[in-house]
């Protein structure tokens, strides 16, 4: 098993960046890109999702509204150039502008996992305590070898305010509303600890699969998708996500 995510080099920890998305038709272009309501953002960051058209996400980004017709998006650093690609590809007779990249620091602030372009935040210990705190609370982050890998709902995202299934069409919304509406995933995120090396994001134990993980003392904790049984039957302990992603993630009949 793969041991990088023990968390002694600071190049490994996960680092990410924030673009900016701004002007005329950014916010009609975000709206048919994305799976939060465009419409809805304020001044918080709030997480979402770029899926493909299998329904899967392509992009895990979180995303605020900067100002009128101004987007900020962070995204994880290994993902910036695909995303940036995706952006003048679909983008490419749309009239808006994509910035530069520039780095942003994750930090625990409020006891909520963020972002920040402090200096002061820019430290091996500020990411570990934003992985920690984010692994605990759900807040998964998608990174290169986790792309196409999960739908939203397998993540909880509909849990965490960031799908809409009310806003119209975006990329991968048919197969994402065909899942909400007829069925519902089979395997869904837990908060589970295990021993042993840590595993790498994307990787499989058995039929259980790792979306994001950190080290601890006693081996490591992670967020993973897997059904109930599949996790019965492993040598991982259930942890409690809070209550919110705690619900059954089908449909409320």
């Amino acid at each position: 098993m793969s041991n990088s995510a023990n968390l002694s080099d600071h190049n490994q920890l996960p680092q990410f960046i924030q673009l900016t998305i701004a002007g005329e038709d950014a916010e009609k272009f975000l709206q048919g890109q994305i799976t939060v309501d465009v419409t809805k953002l304020g001044l918080s960051f709030q997480a979402t999702a770029l899926s493909n058209l299998k329904g899967r996400i392509e992009f895990g980004i979180w995303i605020k509204k900067q100002a009128e017709k101004h987007y900020d998006v962070v995204i994880s650093s290994d993902c910036a150039a695909a995303f940036k690609a995706h952006l003048n590809k679909f983008g490419a007779f749309s009239k808006f502008e994509t910035s530069e990249p520039t780095p942003i620091y994750p930090c625990v602030l409020a006891n909520e996992p963020t972002f920040s372009h402090k200096q002061e935040h820019n430290s091996a210990e500020d990411t570990k305590a934003w992985m920690q705190r984010s692994i605990a609370s759900g807040n998964y982050w998608i990174v290169a070898a986790t792309q196409g890998e999960f739908q939203p709902q397998e993540l909880r995202l509909h849990q965490r305010g960031g799908m809409d299934y009310d806003k119209g069409c975006y990329l991968g919304q048919e197969v994402i509303a065909r899942i909400y509406f007829k069925a519902a995933p089979k395997a869904f995120l837990h908060y589970v600890k295990g021993s042993g090396d840590t595993p790498a994001a994307g990787e499989k134990l058995g039929k259980i699969q790792i979306v994001n993980a950190i080290a601890n003392e006693d081996g490591f904790e992670a967020l993973v998708v897997a059904r109930p049984e599949q996790l019965a039957e492993s040598d991982l302990t259930i942890l409690d996500l809070p209550k919110a992603l705690q619900a059954d993630v089908a449909r409320p009949h």
